[in-house]
């Protein structure tokens, strides 16, 4: 009778515990930063807070949530990691085949007066996940406040897209991210479709502590912009004395690329803008069809992989003829549609001039081309190439005003710009804005390449439109006084190989700096990548200055000369450009497939590091304090 007293005892005790615990399911939340880990459940109880994490992440790649990540209440109040389960903090998590997992992570427990948590890995943390405005006690959101100016446009729907306005000017760009967090991000970047000038840095604009931005820049005319934010692209347009102004709606974003909550109602429009053709940009952004042939590079590979020239182009022809069925029968505007339209014209341009290293790419991941002989496989693929591959009837959209509201028209004029001469005579003629375009685009390459306008080119630009000539006028100033200013620094040095046979070289380039750490950098002037970790190693260079470490940098004849000269000013440290031949060795030697390429070499002359592609500053100081201490 005692036992059975106690067994119920004890099944109330354990009910009563039981009760005391409150489970939410799939907790709506604000904003996140990540689309890799999301909250699916809360368990709160007298003893621990636990989030039961789903997680999505490319398979066999890792994640890892720090040891230090903690919780944040409405109050202010925070709550450090207990501990894991299913996962380790601080440790790597592998993802499986799936690409899918769940884990929990415990926390101490909550006052019962919490209405909502934030959890973040912590503002230490490069590239921390964080989570906020998680909702503990309602199923619905704060009311999310607009602000007077953020308002939907309605949308006409007969409106022809009008031409872009050719005019060099100042442009401004405004606005507020909406649910902004000063731990969020501390600027935007912000990327122009300015096809004369090609693939140009971003403007980074500052947010400010409430979530306002306010940036002022000179385009040429009508200019397709774009911010990506949480993984999102916000499109809008610029124009010469004009303001762009941009509400973000960081909930709506978030929600879209959730898993548990991307099918409730919208919290609004992504984005509300006021500006150069406010309407058909929020409809775009609302409603954009994606007009882009290749939407899953693995997938395309493999449906490609017995396809010869010939029937490459029959296949991508008829995927574009698909799009535009999309684009017709879609509930837009005659402006969205013609814009799409164009937009899907000139990614047929991209998709065939890609043909060759795609049916390349193709034969290689199934084993029908051994890697040696890719480059000439290649080769053979680009110079069959029919004059003619490029369908007339699509290159003549080059040549309509509109097409530069477009993105893709800027990698279109990237790979046709030399073709001018041939396109005029299939197009029969060679006026346009193709063609006045295209004439600036290599001007203003020539001028980024370090080599000043001549004097028959000044009097030739002339004869383009007067916000052309501004821009190549106002690039070529500046180079002229940065060549002047070149001539003023230091901290770099430019080094011969000499004449020594390819056994001798490498050795006899480090023998100059034997006893000594060397960071060996193998780069080439056209390599974005390669000069964005230039830039962004500078600091640590100068905090590892006592260091006793060479940077020794290694180029071939791929970096032209005047570029190489004019660029290298701003990289300190020690210089080489090699001829063809002995890059190629030293390329064999090292088995360099790509730049950037590193080496980190010890004192006695053993290399401890290696890598193609950027590691990241914090990686390569690691690396280098393992010799340097």
């Amino acid at each position: 009778m005692r036992q059975t007293l106690l067994l119920i005892v004890g099944l109330i005790i354990g009910c009563t515990v039981q009760a005391k615990n409150r489970v939410i399911e799939e907790p709506p939340f604000c904003v996140r930063n990540t689309t890799s880990i999301e909250v699916s459940k809360i368990i709160l109880s007298d003893t621990a807070t636990v989030l039961h994490i789903y997680a999505k992440y490319r398979p066999k790649n890792w994640i890892r949530i720090a040891s230090e990540s903690y919780l944040q209440d409405n109050n202010g109040e925070t709550y450090l990691l207990r501990s894991g389960i299913g996962i380790t903090p601080g440790k790597q998590f592998w993802m499986p085949e799936s690409g899918e997992a769940e884990f929990q992570l415990v926390f101490p427990p909550l006052p019962a007066k919490v209405t909502s948590i934030d959890f973040t890995e912590g503002e230490g943390v490069e590239g921390a996940f964080s989570i906020w405005g998680i909702q503990l006690k309602s199923k619905e959101l704060p009311k999310l406040m607009l602000p007077q100016e953020a308002v939907a446009h309605p949308i006409d729907k007969n409106a022809a897209l009008p031409a872009p306005l050719v005019q060099y000017g100042n442009t401004t760009v405004k606005g507020k991210l909406l649910d902004y967090r000063p731990c969020m991000m501390k600027e935007l970047s912000l990327y122009l479709s300015e096809p004369s000038k090609g693939y140009a840095d971003p403007i980074k604009a500052e947010i400010k502590r409430d979530g306002s931005f306010n940036i002022t820049f000179p385009v040429m005319g009508t200019t397709a912009a774009t911010i990506n934010l949480l993984g999102t692209d916000i499109n809008f347009f610029v124009e010469p004395e004009q303001t762009s102004e941009l509400y973000i709606n960081l909930r709506e974003i978030s929600r879209k690329k959730s898993t548990f909550h991307k099918s409730k109602k919208p919290y609004g429009e992504i984005v509300y803008i006021n500006g150069p053709l406010a309407g058909l940009s929020e409809e775009l952004n609302r409603n954009r069809i994606n007009t882009d042939m290749i939407t899953n590079y693995q997938t395309l590979i493999k449906e490609i992989g017995d396809m010869d020239i010939a029937a490459y182009k029959t296949y991508m022809l008829d995927k574009a003829k698909d799009i535009q069925q999309k684009i017709d029968n879609a509930s837009l505007s005659q402006s969205a549609k013609q814009l799409l339209s164009l937009e899907k014209e000139l990614n047929i341009i991209q998709t065939l001039t890609q043909a060759p290293w795609l049916l390349t790419q193709a034969a290689l991941q199934q084993k029908k081309l051994q890697r040696n002989e890719s480059e000439a496989y290649f080769k053979k693929l680009d110079e069959s190439l029919p004059a003619d591959y490029i369908p007339t009837e699509t290159l003549k959209h080059l040549n309509i005003p509109q097409a530069i509201l477009v993105q893709p028209y800027l990698y279109a004029i990237n790979v046709s710009a030399r073709r001018q001469n041939d396109y005029a005579r299939r197009l029969g003629t060679d006026k346009g804005v193709f063609f006045d375009i295209a004439r600036t685009t290599l001007l203003y390459q020539s001028i980024k390449d370090f080599t000043p306008l001549t004097d028959t080119q000044k009097v030739e630009i002339t004869t383009l439109p007067d916000a052309y000539q501004r821009t190549l006028q106002q690039a070529n100033e500046q180079l002229l006084q940065l060549l002047e200013n070149n001539k003023k620094k230091s901290g770099f040095t430019i080094n011969e190989a000499g004449e020594v046979s390819n056994e001798d070289l490498f050795p006899s380039i480090i023998g100059k700096f034997k006893g000594k750490v060397l960071l060996v950098d193998f780069w080439a002037t056209w390599c974005a990548p390669c000069r964005m970790a230039n830039k962004v190693m500078a600091p640590m260079k100068e905090e590892l200055k006592d260091k006793d470490i060479v940077y020794l940098y290694i180029t071939g004849e791929v970096s032209p000369q005047k570029t190489w000269e004019n660029m290298i000013p701003d990289i300190h440290g020690e210089h080489y450009r090699l001829t063809n031949a002995q890059w190629e060795y030293l390329s064999k030697s090292f088995g360099i497939r790509g730049v950037p390429t590193y080496l980190i070499i010890d004192r006695k002359g053993d290399i401890k590091f290696k890598q193609t592609g950027f590691p990241g500053v914090e990686k390569m100081k690691e690396e280098l304090l393992k010799v340097t201490d």
